[in-house]
């Protein structure tokens, strides 16, 4: 039975500092911070009934932590081990299952499974995947990366970026690229439309009618596009184009021109026009940088928004939705706004080259 009257609590000036902190303690270890408070109020001298009319708790509760106080001192407050299943998944399994998915490779494939990995090592597969995910291991998964080898890289960087972020004045600044190869592509059967809990579908095989290419020129500053199709992407349907940009564009104004290095952009035809047109500058990006040309961004919207689910029966079918498609753009223009600079371009393009060359080694 226990006695009327509660044993005394003394302090040492550390324990009281540390309990002090306890009680502060916030909704995530409330319950230590109550513990704290009981022990606190005990060594002022408080009673059981007291402690527990001051901080709304049972007799019992200050009576039990009192006790464990005065027995176990600060530990008595901490919670105590549980009883539950032991721990069947060792820290030695989860080294073994990520140092094999880094460093090997299974006999009959380029890459691990969740249950390849389970047989090999006898864990479970959902052990082995909840490893996986714990340590951000996606052995399925692979990015391809491609670096400029051009040696004037950081100079066309510097050019094509700094007219993106600070454009003349008095100058339209255009973004121009060809999407060659566009296939006019029917359907062998009908697509079946939309339903409730049923998505659109179309048949697997098609029906080619022919090719067309798009030559486009994005205006940085309003978003609108100049386009031209034409059967065939040579130097003298480049030509043709460029004669179509110096007929929309305003005379007063001078034409910078961001493009990629193909063949059909410098031939001698090509470089006697410029000559013939000298408001025009044409700005290079480097070699396998497309990603720099912001028109690239404007044919990713036309190819998901209009040619990947379209259906044509002809190139003229073809030709005549990509036009109505770029009117309607022209329409409402959205111009994109490129924000970074060349520094941090070029700043991100090293620390990556150094993290492969890292992992190389």
């Amino acid at each position: 039975m226990p006695s009327p009257v509660a044993a005394v609590v003394r302090l040492s000036d550390a324990e009281r500092a540390e309990l002090v902190a306890w009680s502060r303690r916030t909704t995530s270890s409330n319950g230590l911070a109550v513990r704290a408070r009981i022990v606190l109020a005990a060594a002022e001298g408080l009673g059981n009934t007291a402690i527990a009319e001051k901080l709304a708790i049972s007799v019992a509760t200050a009576r039990k932590w009192r006790s464990r106080f005065l027995r176990d001192r600060s530990d008595g407050l901490l919670d105590e081990p549980r009883p539950g299943r032991p721990r069947t998944v060792t820290d030695t399994h989860v080294e073994q299952v990520i140092t094999r998915t880094l460093e090997t490779a299974p006999k009959d494939a380029t890459h691990w499974s969740t249950r390849g990995m389970a047989t090999e090592v006898g864990l479970s597969q959902s052990a082995v995947s909840r490893i996986w995910r714990a340590f951000g291991l996606q052995p399925h998964r692979q990015d391809a990366w491609k670096l400029s080898k051009d040696p004037l890289f950081i100079d066309k960087v510097r050019d094509v970026v700094g007219l993106y972020l600070d454009p003349p004045e008095r100058a339209v600044v255009l973004c121009v690229d060809e999407k060659s190869q566009i296939q006019a592509l029917d359907r062998t059967a009908p697509v079946l439309p939309m339903l409730p809990g049923v998505p659109a579908r179309a048949t697997h095989d098609y029906k080619r009618a022919g090719t067309s290419s798009l030559y486009a020129a994005l205006d940085l500053a309003t978003g609108t596009v100049i386009g031209s199709l034409h059967q065939r992407h040579r130097a003298i349907e480049f030509k043709k184009f460029l004669t179509t940009i110096d007929r929309n564009v305003p005379a007063e104004f001078d034409v910078h021109v961001v493009l990629d290095n193909a063949s059909t952009h410098k031939t001698p035809a090509i470089k006697r026009w410029l000559l013939a047109h000298p408001r025009f500058h044409l700005h290079f990006t480097p070699t396998s940088s497309s990603w720099l040309n912001l028109v690239e961004r404007w044919f990713g919207e036309l190819t998901t928004k209009k040619l990947q689910r379209g259906t044509h029966r002809s190139v003229r079918e073809l030709n005549a939705d990509i036009r109505a498609w770029i009117k309607t753009w022209n329409a409402n223009p959205r111009p994109y706004v490129w924000t970074k600079t060349a520094d941090q371009i070029l700043d991100s393009i090293a620390k990556y080259c150094t993290r492969i060359n890292d992992s190389g080694q």
